[in-house]
């Protein structure tokens, strides 16, 4: 994944949202939300219809940027982890590869350690399918060949004629 952005195909969205309902499943938690650290939402699974998602991914990436100036000026290069805990629900943060964030809300009915475990493990897949080749379906067509170029060109030509 380059800085400049992430691009993110259909066929990884279906896997990462798998795992999400795994990670939700598995540790007991409400919700699972992956996010890019500019604070776009890239996808989320659980109960997040009462949620301003949008919302929520843009002020999760800007926590993390002040906790990561935070990190430098304790001498961390970055902490990587975050961890809220409210009343009733908490939110558990952590850094995906080099571009995205994992936030899952939880409540009482499981413990952080049990989420924890669930987001390490998710993180790691998560990591696989940022680092694999694109799908099948996002390479690059076939080059097209000289003489359908030409016969374009010979169209686009006398198309646009004085």
């Amino acid at each position: 994944m380059a800085n400049s952005g992430m691009v993110i195909y259909e066929e990884q969205i279906e896997k990462i949202n798998q795992l999400l309902t795994k990670l939700i499943k598995g540790a007991e938690a409400k919700c699972a939300l992956l996010v890019d650290k500019d604070g776009h939402l890239i996808t989320r699974q659980g109960f997040t219809h009462s949620l301003d998602t949008t919302a929520l991914a843009a002020l999760l990436a800007g926590s993390f940027a002040s906790t990561k100036e935070i990190a430098r000026l304790v001498g961390e290069p970055e902490f990587s982890v975050l961890f809220h805990q409210g009343k009733r629900d908490h939110i558990h943060i952590n850094i995906v590869g080099e571009r995205s964030i994992l936030v899952i809300i939880f409540d009482d009915r499981t413990t952080i350690g049990m989420v924890r475990l669930y987001a390490k493990e998710v993180g790691l897949e998560l990591n696989r399918i940022f680092d694999s080749q694109p799908p099948p379906s996002a390479q690059k067509p076939p080059p097209v060949d000289d003489q359908f170029t030409q016969a374009v060109e010979q169209e686009m030509d006398n198309l646009f004629k004085d």
